[in-house]
């Protein structure tokens, strides 16, 4: 997910808060926050990966209390979000 905030300083508190949901949703194999460094017109400002094990488990992941929570926080910051889910080949 690439994510483009309405103040670019709030990434750094929602990369923090993204990195917890590691450590609280079990369906998460793997997380990675990374912000963007370079800040040119075409950067977003924070992207975010996750794994799963299968399309199930991103689902629960969706689905979990923590997530809801912080999107619940985080949506109102946003101007723009991108997601791409797909399956490795």
């Amino acid at each position: 997910m690439l994510m483009r905030f309405a103040d670019p300083a709030d990434a750094a508190k929602a990369k923090l808060r993204l990195e917890e949901l590691g450590d609280v949703v079990p369906e998460i194999r793997s997380l990675r926050a990374d912000l963007d460094e370079l800040r040119t017109d075409v950067s977003w400002d924070l992207h975010l990966r996750t794994t799963h094990h299968d399309a199930d488990d991103l689902r629960a992941y969706q689905a979990h209390p923590a997530h809801i929570e912080l999107g619940g926080w985080l949506r109102p910051l946003l101007t723009s979000r991108a997601v791409v889910d797909y399956t490795p080949g």
